[in-house]
């Protein structure tokens, strides 16, 4: 049976790549992508696009019927900044989207999902320093609490329904083709945008916050590689941690100082940093790599260099 796929939020900063990515995979007219809004040329050119609401359940029944879809990835999502400005509404998309998702696959419409978690259903109690796969998780923000629930659903749905969902817990992602998302991690992709335009940054976080990141290219990859893994390898059914970099803002500033040597750049914490302190400085993720033979393939420096001769 050939994989009929839909990207539910792929005009998200992940879901554009992942869309393209599956498009390579499969064929342009395998997978559907939908958003609330309308996307970038090369995502409405490639490929059968649907308007579509992630809060409205008939819809996505609907396009997975019309299209007989098989598999469905669901990126859209309020980020954890945005969140806390609109806590209810955060709640709300994030988890009704997933419970609609759920529900789909449980009636036996569609046979496997992927749904994204992250670093943020850690707390200010988490162990800071490699944080494992199984820890004390005490979310602060909307957005972890919305994660970390959703992890649980979706082990739920694993073990009373049989539903073949699949999760990871993204660190900070950093691309060169997508803008910022509302994320407290995005410093790291604002600042290349910033060092190639002005020479100059305004880091909205204390110099020495440390945080788990990732290169797009292995995140999407990632996520290409724990869907196609035999179901038997897939042992954590709520999500899994996934660790590429781990730096902090002197540190990115002084790697993009070896490319643009007169690079600049002020502190100015912001609401933002009280979310980042409530977060791993860096994780451990020997269980992907064992389950399913996950390895990163980008660290600090060839992600800097990659990113400005992009953006250059």
């Amino acid at each position: 049976m050939a994989t009929k796929v839909l990207v539910i939020g792929a005009c998200g900063q992940i879901g554009t790549e992942l869309t393209m990515r599956l498009r390579e995979i499969y064929g342009g007219e395998q997978v559907i992508a939908s958003d609330i809004r309308e996307g970038s040329e090369e995502i409405m050119a490639s490929g059968p696009f649907e308007t579509l609401d992630a809060m409205n359940k008939s819809q996505i029944e609907d396009v997975c019927l019309h299209y007989e879809i098989n598999e469905v990835y669901l990126m859209a999502a309020m980020l954890s900044a945005t969140g806390e400005k609109f806590p209810k509404k955060a709640w709300s998309l994030n988890m009704g989207s997933l419970m609609n998702v759920l529900d789909i696959a449980k009636d036996g419409k569609v046979d496997k999902i992927f749904w994204p978690s992250s670093i943020a259903v850690f707390g200010p109690t988490t162990p800071k320093e490699n944080t494992p796969q199984h820890t004390i998780m005490e979310p602060t923000t909307v957005y972890g609490i919305s994660k970390q629930t959703g992890e649980r659903w979706c082990e739920y749905y694993h073990q009373k329904y049989g539903v073949d969902v699949r999760s990871i817990r993204f660190p900070g992602l950093i691309s060169w083709k997508t803008l910022p998302g509302g994320g407290t991690t995005d410093y790291a992709v604002d600042i290349f945008h910033k060092a190639v335009a002005d020479g100059n940054y305004t880091c909205f976080l204390k110099e020495d916050t440390a945080l788990p990141m990732m290169y797009m290219e292995d995140a999407v990859r990632a996520t290409v590689e724990i869907m196609r893994a035999p179901e038997d390898e897939i042992k954590e059914r709520s999500s899994y941690n996934l660790a590429g970099m781990s730096f902090t803002p002197k540190e990115i500033a002084a790697e993009i100082r070896k490319h643009i040597t007169d690079f600049s750049m002020v502190y100015e914490p912001d609401f933002r940093q009280e979310i980042a302190d409530s977060w791993p400085s860096s994780m451990e993720d020997i269980a992907a790599r064992n389950d399913w033979n996950w390895k990163h393939e980008y660290d600090l420096s060839n992600m800097v260099a990659e990113m400005l001769s992009q953006l250059k």
